[in-house]
């Protein structure tokens, strides 16, 4: 991602309206700045950046295109402020207290455990809720968990919220789709989800990356699959039992409805 143009005195205006005012651009590009870039990758909004950063670099922020471009950024949890560039922001570990404590004794002792975390809102798409109601018609899956502690941060959080989770064998499933603008889960974001995928490993639980819509594989446990079908729930069962063995996957069949 090139970061062809400056806050002040730049000459370069971008499709999104930052960079340059119109009546003094030298050249116009017909794209967005690389920040917007970035923000649509993480699927934020500049206004959520906004409220993270310190109240005398708004101004600044409201304006800025480079994704290297450094802030003094506020701790959600009431921590010092930290300075950290926008992709650090967006893309890193967030607060350094935060992720210290993440690393601590007392929070590593909690990675794995699987919990509910209540008034978490996510975004579910149809093809996830289907995928989640056709595997749930072959094994027992859980109702009372959303989140899993991990024993680093992610995005600021001690914990990630995978698609689906099956605490007896501990596996996540993960369903991936670039979305309606085509972005999600590609570019920058393959890195995020690697590093989630990371994070989980650490903790003792195996990641299944369904991967739909034109989606590559990202490792030995991804699916690419076109659609959310009963060929992909056999797919996935398929790969429960590598991962875990067939006796742990016949145990999650012979169980009644998740509780």
């Amino acid at each position: 991602m090139n970061e062809e143009a400056t806050p002040a005195g730049t000459t370069v205006r971008f499709h999104c309206g930052h960079g340059a005012d119109a009546a003094e651009a030298r050249v116009t590009l017909q794209r967005q700045c690389p920040l917007c870039m970035l923000l649509a990758e993480t699927r934020r909004s500049r206004d959520q950046l906004l409220h993270r950063v310190a109240p005398n670099g708004r101004a600044a922020l409201a304006r800025e295109t480079r994704i290297g471009a450094s802030y003094e950024w506020i701790c959600s949890r009431g921590h010092s402020r930290y300075q950290a560039s926008v992709r650090e922001t967006l893309t890193g570990p967030g607060c350094p207290k935060c992720a210290r404590n993440a690393r601590a004794p007392a929070a590593r002792y909690e990675g794995g455990v699987p919990f509910m975390k209540p008034g978490l809102k996510t975004r579910t798409s149809q093809a996830e809720q289907k995928l989640r109601m056709l595997l749930g018609e072959r094994i027992a899956l859980p109702h009372r968990v959303n989140a899993i502690r991990i024993n680093r941060t992610f995005y600021g959080k001690p914990e990630v919220w995978p698609d689906i989770i099956i605490p007896a064998v501990k596996v996540a499933i993960e369903y991936d789709s670039p979305g309606r603008d085509k972005t999600a889960h590609r570019g920058l974001k393959v890195v995020s989800d690697r590093e989630k995928d990371a994070a989980l490993e650490e903790v003792g639980w195996a990641v299944i990356r369904v991967r739909a819509d034109g989606l590559e594989s990202l490792g030995p446990h991804s699916i690419v699959t076109v659609g959310v079908t009963a060929a992909l729930v056999d797919e996935i069962l398929v790969m429960l039992a590598l991962i875990r063995g067939e006796a742990a996957v016949a145990a999650l069949q012979n169980q009644g409805p998740g509780g």
